[in-house]
């Protein structure tokens, strides 16, 4: 059965697209939610019809989805979680993951339009960001041991104490002077 999207379903096609599904898929989900229209001759005629009217306002999208990506660029996240002692985590780290990464970033991006393999183990992944059907974006992800971060921030309080104690010289010396 032939179909045209009215919106984006990931998996499946992007809205305007003429796509095939199963009858039942078509017929039970995709036209009672609006979610897409039989593609009959007089339906494809307006599809062409409405893109024909439409090509300016497609290529402001795509341009505004261009930026975003942009704006991605030089992003990498790096996501700690617990893991066992031969590297295997507890639980996965998943599109929505990547998706609160990204907002704790202060990227607004929704968790619906990032796919990406669950990532089971340390090590580097790739999450795909479809911004717009002519537009995607591949972030890349490492996921690092929790317990291995603490280590690495375990000198930096070391090199915080003698800081300190320097200070404290200087206050002291501030007394001396007072006191004469």
């Amino acid at each position: 059965m032939e179909i045209i999207l009215k919106e984006d379903i990931i998996g499946l096609g992007f809205k305007n697209d003429i796509v095939n599904v199963k009858s039942g898929y078509g017929r039970n989900y995709l036209i009672p939610t609006g979610k897409g229209v039989i593609a009959s001759a007089s339906a494809k005629k307006v599809l062409a019809e409405n893109l024909k009217q439409q090509a300016h306002k497609l290529a402001a999208i795509k341009a505004e989805a261009e930026k975003k990506a942009e704006a991605l660029k030089d992003v990498a996240i790096e996501i700690a979680v617990k893991v066992s002692a031969n590297g295997v985590a507890y639980g996965a780290v998943t599109a929505n993951t990547v998706a609160a990464e990204l907002q704790k970033k202060g990227f607004d991006i929704d968790r619906k339009i990032i796919t990406m393999h669950d990532a089971k183990k340390v090590g580097d992944y790739v999450a795909t960001i479809h911004f717009h059907k002519e537009v995607l974006f591949e972030l890349p992800v490492k996921v690092v041991a929790e317990n291995a971060a603490p280590a690495v921030e375990e000198p930096k309080a070391e090199a915080e104490a003698p800081v300190e104690a320097p200070a404290e010289e200087a206050s002291k010396a501030e007394e001396a002077p007072v006191e004469e």
